[in-house]
C-alpha cells in the first residue's frame, strides 16, 4: 500500500479528484461550462496574475464537451498547472466540494485507512 500524498502532490492529487467530480457534472449537463465561461469573463476584468492560465481556459472551453472532460482530468504538468487557476468555481456544491476535502484529510490523518486516497 502507497502512502497517502503530502504537501503539494496532496493538493494536485485533491484538485484532480475535485475536477473528477466536476466532469461528471459537466457530462451530465454539458451548459454547466457557462458557469466556467461567466467566471472567466469577471476574472479577466481584474487583470491579474492568472490571466495566462484563464487564457488558455477560454481556449480549452471552447473545444468539444468530450475533449474539455478529457482535458480537465488529464494528469499531465500542463493540466495540473492549469487546474490551479480553474474557472469551475460554482459547479460543486459545497457538500460535494467538502467531501472531496474531508477524503483527502482524513487519508492526511489516517493514511493506512482503506479506501482514502
Amino acid at each position: 500500500m502507497s502512502a497517502a500524498p503530502t504537501g503539494h502532490h496532496r493538493i494536485d492529487q485533491r484538485s484532480l479528484a475535485l475536477h473528477r467530480a466536476i466532469a461528471e457534472k459537466l457530462r451530465a449537463d454539458p451548459a454547466l461550462v457557462e458557469v466556467a465561461r461567466d467566471n472567466l469573463n469577471r476574472w479577466a476584468l481584474q487583470n491579474g496574475r492568472s490571466q495566462p492560465y484563464w487564457d488558455t481556459w477560454r481556449a480549452l472551453l471552447s473545444r468539444p464537451i468530450e475533449e474539455l472532460l478529457a482535458l480537465i482530468v488529464e494528469e499531465s504538468e500542463r493540466m495540473t498547472a492549469l487546474r490551479q487557476a480553474s474557472p469551475f468555481a460554482g459547479i460543486l456544491s459545497p457538500a460535494e466540494r467538502w467531501a472531496i476535502y474531508a477524503r483527502f484529510e482524513s487519508a492526511r490523518v489516517d493514511p493506512g485507512r482503506p479506501g482514502t486516497p
